[in-house]
């Protein structure tokens, strides 16, 4: 947990009710349990258990920072989980440590490559014996035994002819007589384990962007993923494709369901799939946002939907199910800003080449769009409550009041005094008035029939978030000084300033209907639960290993749902929530 105040360390703890994420970039990440009903994946600083029948999570807490490698005993009694130390680390073994994990103590060590060979990436242990198992990675493949009396270990460097290859995958064979050896060539090399020597190596049609997962079948055909997302299953010495598939990102996972006819995949693109042997169709069961979430919003007075915007797609989530019901996809476009028009009847959302785009909520269909709405990219918008006008910010620093008409978008007015890009927008329930936040360290309330500035709030920060209290006589505040400030709305003069965090910037913040209570996060990682009026942490939830970029409480004080630059989005029990 990020450090935290006296105050804070007493405050209670948010209940994580689910994740909807998974890191698909952790190399063999992705694991079935040998119960056979539960998946074992990372996301963020947690691991995930998940029930495969009813959908239920466990989440296991205690890294620091994202999880960088996952394993589960034969047994299924153990879950192993790394994480990385710091920037710039590599996933390199140096030395290779034996631990008795009963115990709790290393048995013996031996530095992990030979001085001739690469660095080792990956180590895989005998699926029979304890004393047995296999590393690789740079021109080096090694089997190594395990003198327990003599607290030794004895590695063997496995000879591959004139064949050079960087390992990306291992598979051990379930009798142990011999492993395979993916490479980044995109070829398989199969090892006897006994003699150490190389029996074959193919297909001669290289696999695109390498072999990057591999998975043994009892009849001895192996099924290979790739760095493309092709899935395959080969036959024979010379690894002849018999069927395949192909899946959304580069697989980095295959993990199989007991003897059962079922596989999964995991990919680069944080999908995982569900494939059937026989019959080989994938079916996706879990997705989600590869890239930072940069914004968060549920519909007027419903909690049972939520929608979140990234780079290249907006998506509409079912909240009680954590299920993507809606996926609006932009190729190579970033969506900064989302909001549901009050009467539903359409998702308006603000995009990195200057336009304003409008979708039906049900198909995803393109509703309208406003070209050249900002000239540098929109960063912020907002709709009035009796859907006919939208406000938008940008990253130039204008604000803009368009009027939206059946057939027609009009620009009412352009409001001219940002000199940085516009970060938050909220309009009053009158809709006569509206606040923005910008990076220029001015909050300005504006007059939106006469389009006039009313008030200006000025502070040594970049500001990203405001919120109206509900009874809208006052303002809160955050940015990059960590401060959160409370303001009077009629002449902008300063009421109250709390330390928000001590770590980092306060990106998101929203309030309850009632103005009791308001949530923050940021980016020291934690969302945060404040009371409005005494000013203190109440909760605080850890889960993110991401900045925090937005964060919203559900309508009837169900949920909050916080998104991270990550690509996570976590689901929180309300307090006091049934």
């Amino acid at each position: 947990m990020a450090t935290a105040t006296p105050e804070e360390r007493a405050a209670g703890g948010l209940e994580l009710q689910a994740a909807i994420g998974f890191n698909g970039h952790v190399a063999a990440g992705l694991i079935c349990h040998p119960d056979n009903k539960h998946l074992l994946y990372p996301l963020g600083c947690t691991v995930v258990i998940q029930d495969l029948a009813s959908k239920k999570q466990t989440f296991l807490h205690g890294h620091t920072n994202n999880v960088s490698c996952v394993v589960v005993s034969r047994s299924g009694n153990y879950v192993a989980s790394g994480q990385v130390t710091f920037m710039g680390f590599k996933p390199f073994l140096c030395s290779v440590v034996v631990w008795n994990v009963s115990k709790r103590e290393a048995v013996c060590g031996s530095p992990a490559s030979a001085r001739s060979a690469g660095n080792v990436t990956i180590v895989e242990c005998s699926a029979c014996r304890d004393e047995m198992f296999v590393t690789a990675g740079s021109e080096t493949i090694r089997v190594w035994e395990l003198d327990l009396p003599n607290r030794k270990l004895r590695p063997t460097e496995c000879q591959t002819g004139q064949l050079r290859r960087v390992i990306t995958s291992l598979q051990i064979a379930d009798d142990d007589n011999y492993f395979y050896v993916g490479t980044s060539t995109g070829d398989v090399l199969k090892v006897n384990t006994r003699n150490k020597l190389m029996t074959d190596f193919g297909p001669q049609k290289k696999f695109s962007l390498g072999v990057t997962a591999l998975l043994l079948l009892k009849t001895g055909d192996v099924i290979i993923g790739t760095g493309e997302g092709t899935v395959a299953l080969c036959k024979g010495s010379n690894y002849r494709v018999m069927k395949n598939i192909q899946v959304h990102g580069g697989v980095t996972s295959l993990t199989r369901r007991g003897q059962g006819h079922q596989f999964f995949v995991g990919t680069k693109m944080c999908q995982i799939y569900r494939v059937n042997y026989t019959a080989f169709k994938e079916e996706l069961i879990t997705t989600c946002h590869s890239e930072a979430v940069h914004d968060i919003v549920f519909p007027f007075g419903t909690s049972d939907l939520f929608a979140t915007c990234s780079k290249d797609d907006i998506r509409v989530w079912h909240t009680p199910e954590h299920r993507e019901l809606l996926r609006i996809v932009i190729p190579n476009m970033t969506c900064y800003a989302i909001e549901f028009m009050r009467d539903g009847k359409s998702i308006i959302s603000a995009w990195n080449d200057g336009k304003i785009r409008a979708f039906m909520p049900e198909s995803g269909r393109e509703m309208y769009v406003i070209n050249n709405a900002h000239s540098r990219g929109v960063t912020a918008i907002a709709a009035t409550s009796d859907c006919k006008r939208i406000v938008s910010g940008g990253g130039e620093g204008q604000v803009r009041v368009w009027a939206i008409g059946e057939k027609t978008r009009k620009l009412e007015g352009v409001l001219k005094e940002h000199i940085s890009a516009v970060s938050c927008i909220k309009i009053k329930k009158n809709d006569k008035e509206c606040v923005t936040a910008s990076l220029d360290g001015t909050c300005i309330i504006w007059d939106i029939g006469r389009f006039t500035r009313k008030q200006m709030i000025l502070a040594n920060t970049l500001f990203k978030c405001v919120c109206y209290h509900p009874e809208e006589y006052q303002l809160i505040t955050s940015g990059t000084d960590r401060r959160i400030g409370y303001w009077e709305v009629y002449d902008g003069s300063a009421i109250r300033d709390l330390e928000g965090s001590l770590s980092g910037s306060i990106n998101g913040m929203d309030i309850t209907s009632d103005g009791a209570y308001f949530v923050t996060g940021g980016d020291d990682h934690l969302v945060k639960m404040w009371d409005y009026n005494e000013g203190t942490v109440t909760h605080i939830g850890v889960g993110h290993s991401g900045n925090i970029t937005r964060l919203k409480i559900c309508p009837g004080n169900k949920y909050i749902v916080s998104v991270s630059a990550d690509g996570a989005i976590l689901l929180w029990k309300y307090p006091g929530c049934p």
